[in-house]
């Protein structure tokens, strides 16, 4: 039984193969249950000379915003296109999960979360032994970069997702969905909603050595006003849920849950950096809460990665 307030993991390990959308390589993704206060950390292998990384699941580790979001560290490591992986697993509500992964770039699967819940749902969630911590939004906080904009504003409880996208042309015009995220609410509502693109935009990435591995099979295709799928869409505003679930990966990597409203139009990987970025510059704009009947001040810092980095050094 999973006891309201208290962090969880993985009942049990995860594998799970696919390609990357953006390199089209391949990669065999491992998710293993963790210790209380790890978070989700990335151990990346597979890099030259047989080495291994540990990357934290943290906003300060971005490195990378333009086409989807990339985890690094200092040494070169990275990963990309995590934001659907990261978005289930918070959905999900799961807080400790240590991501092992041979491959530069996350497999887009679906094209959304589906498979990835899916996995998470059949092992189940574990609860442990210490109470969640939060991130609670104290003051309203606004960003701009770009046409884009983005809010968090205070919340009595839980997280509110507001989002709102703007394109030129019918295919996909302008949309807002708004969202109590909940494990439910995500699995039904959010997960999943595939990425999409323009034809004549993939045509130009794929010049540019980007997007090798889309295909109709993981990308709603849109050109001009028809959508090329021939199974259609599986929302009728599928677009605005997908960016919502961009979105809950982007706003993951707080190390912890949100309590408050997000409101973003135009939104993408780089205003939700940015957001979290200014959030974290501003101390008096949050504070760091554990979880139970009601919300209490944190007693002490999560020690985020310190149970990873024991795991990955003594594992077989």
């Amino acid at each position: 039984m999973i006891k309201a307030g208290f962090q969880t993991t993985l009942a049990d390990r995860i594998e799970i193969r696919g390609l990357g959308v953006h390199s089209a390589a391949p990669a065999r993704l491992i998710l293993h249950p963790a210790d209380v206060d790890s978070g989700i950390v990335i151990l990346r292998t597979g890099l030259p000379g047989g080495h291994e990384r540990l990357i934290e699941a943290k906003w300060s580790n971005v490195t990378q915003t333009s086409l989807c979001t990339v985890l690094g560290d200092s040494n070169g490591a990275g990963v990309a296109t995590v934001e659907h992986l990261l978005a289930a697993l918070s959905g999900l509500q799961i807080d400790n999960a240590i991501v092992e992964i041979d491959g530069p770039e996350v497999p887009i699967m679906d094209g959304s979360a589906a498979q990835f819940i899916d996995a998470i749902d059949a092992v189940g969630a574990a609860s442990q032994s210490r109470r969640r911590r939060y991130l609670k939004v104290l003051k309203p906080l606004h960003v701009e970069h770009g046409r884009s904009r983005a809010e968090f504003r205070p919340a009595a409880r839980g997280f509110h997702l507001d989002v709102e996208i703007d394109f030129e042309g019918a295919a996909i015009g302008r949309q807002r969905r708004a969202f109590d995220v909940g494990p439910e609410v995500f699995r039904r509502e959010i997960g999943r909603a595939r990425t999409f693109g323009y034809v004549a935009d993939v045509k130009k990435l794929w010049q540019a050595g980007f997007a090798l591995g889309s295909s109709l099979e993981n990308s709603v295709a849109i050109d001009g006003e028809a959508i090329l799928n021939p199974e259609g869409l599986r929302y009728c505003d599928e677009f605005v849920r997908h960016k919502a679930l961009d979105a809950i990966g982007d706003l993951s990597l707080a190390g912890a849950k949100i309590v408050g409203a997000y409101h973003v139009y135009r939104p993408g990987h780089t205003i939700n950096a940015l957001a979290l970025s200014a959030l974290f510059a501003d101390r008096k704009a949050y504070e760091i809460v554990e979880g139970g009947p009601r919300l209490y001040r944190a007693r002490a810092g999560a020690q985020v990665g310190l149970a990873a980095t024991a795991w990955a050094a003594n594992r077989d």
